[in-house]
């Protein structure tokens, strides 16, 4: 299997606002080899990078994502909810962040957020964007709606896709090859020795989430993880 690697989950979530270009800078300068962060479609179908369907928690917005044009949705602060110094900083477009991830040499996870409402066409939107930035390569496309990594899986085999597990299955295995996904992406307290023997032995990547404590991010790596997700990717990198 490749080597561990450390994704900064919605950047460095921990110490900046969650999802903003700056959190995602943070992960970047603290080390991190990969980011994560999730994705949700405007009301005028722009892809944006935000993890809750409300606005309230992380901006000062109020009402659903989808109801906003992407015009509207920008002119909303998504620092000063997480400190006040951080006022100022907006809701980015996946596009915004994947030009920006060009300059680096990040790989990155896009949680696709289409668990309560559809978003009919968060798949193409996305891949289109993958495409246009050229990003195939060091991209995993993740979700908790695995209908929705079934088709990302069927539209290309270019990307890496995953199913997100807060629990374990029965044969992961064969429900994997089923959905047409190629990791598995489970909650860190599920993986024991048997899950994880057992995935790898089959060539499958196994990546945790969300790992903020030094000792099970050593633990995790010394157990096989391909991958953790964490809040503070400048921690774990000492960790490792």
């Amino acid at each position: 299997m490749s080597s561990f690697h450390i994704y900064g989950h919605r950047g460095s979530s921990g110490t900046h606002p969650e999802n903003t270009i700056i959190s995602f800078q943070a992960a970047h300068t603290a080390g991190a080899q990969g980011i994560e962060l999730d994705v949700q479609l405007t009301k005028d179908l722009v892809p944006v990078v935000i993890h809750d369907e409300r606005l309230e928690r992380t901006t000062n917005g109020i009402g659903f994502v989808k109801d906003f044009l992407y015009e509207d949705l920008v002119r909303l602060d998504a620092g000063h909810s997480f400190s006040s110094r951080f006022q100022g900083n907006s809701i980015p477009s996946l596009k915004s962040v994947l030009e920006w991830i060009t300059s680096t040499s990040l790989m990155l996870n896009i949680e696709l957020k289409n668990g309560r409402f559809p978003y009919n066409h968060l798949e193409t939107k996305v891949l289109e964007l993958l495409t246009h930035y050229q990003l195939y390569d060091r991209t995993i496309i993740s979700s908790f709606n695995h209908y929705s990594i079934q088709r990302f899986a069927q539209k290309t085999s270019k990307v890496e896709t995953a199913i997100l597990l807060m629990e374990k299955l029965v044969d992961p295995w064969d429900y994997l090859k089923y959905v047409g996904a190629g990791g598995i992406h489970i909650e860190w307290s599920a993986v024991d020795e048997y899950f994880i023997t057992n995935t790898l032995k089959r060539g499958i990547p196994v990546r945790a989430f969300t790992v903020n404590d030094p000792y099970q991010i050593a633990a995790l790596k010394k157990a096989g993880c391909s991958a953790v997700f964490t809040d503070f990717p400048a921690v774990a990198m000492r960790s490792i």
